[in-house]
């Protein structure tokens, strides 16, 4: 009888060890899961960051065989291309980029759920392929100009459309949350790049090299 009760003994404490180590390991998840998911959201904005860096040296690349200019300057000299460009063609500019940008997977966010990353800048790309918008006119002029970055931008509330986008110094520019939760990533005419919030985003906005502020001409972004 002795034996029994202990076997039975042994028997309920192990039931209640495994509830223990189930509760130990549920405790864990509820920790470490969002520890987690904030890490790959990070690695992913900095991903995005590094792709913009790459676009920037692109960009300067081509002006060096350019007469130093970008190819948003062949766009606006050439009425018929730059109709296309801003009516739904925005990839135009990047096909014509190809051997500076060596892979189109640079054109894709890895945030972004409404692009597909494309492998070819020729077969089937289009601007579905693409996750930034570009500016018409950022220049190396002015280093600190907005040349690129996330297209999931919102102004005064309303998300932009694939097209062209031309807001006033009144505007406010916003960061959707669709992609890096409420910030996102821009790249400058010097080829740098950086994470910003919707505030840093506006400052961006206004402020560039030489007290010029990029607002005396309204901005012109194409969106893809």
């Amino acid at each position: 009888m002795n034996a029994h009760r202990t076997r039975r003994r042994a028997s309920g404490f192990n039931l209640i060890e495994l509830l223990i180590v189930i509760g130990i390991v549920a405790l864990l998840a509820a920790v470490l899961l969002p520890a987690l998911a904030a890490a790959k959201r990070k690695s992913t904005r900095i991903d995005c960051v590094s792709r913009l860096k790459g676009l920037g040296c692109a960009f300067r690349l081509w002006a060096q065989d350019a007469g130093d200019t970008y190819p948003m300057q062949v766009v606006l000299t050439n009425s018929e291309t730059l109709k296309l460009v801003t009516n739904g063609n925005a990839y135009l500019l990047w096909q014509t980029m190809s051997n500076e940008l060596s892979t189109p997977k640079i054109l894709h966010c890895p945030a972004d759920e409404q692009h597909k990353e494309a492998h070819s800048f020729f077969q089937g790309f289009s601007d579905a392929n693409i996750s930034y918008f570009f500016s018409l006119d950022a220049a190396e002029t002015y280093p600190q100009m907005v040349l690129d970055g996330d297209d999931n931008l919102a102004v005064d509330g309303v998300p932009v459309k694939p097209g062209l986008l031309t807001f006033s110094a009144n505007s406010t520019v916003t960061w959707t949350k669709a992609r890096h939760h409420g910030v996102g990533n821009i790249g400058m005419a010097d080829g740098s790049a950086q994470q910003v919030t919707s505030a840093g985003l506006n400052s961006a906005i206004v402020n560039c090299t030489n007290g010029v502020p990029t607002n005396a001409i309204p901005p012109r972004w194409v969106i893809p």
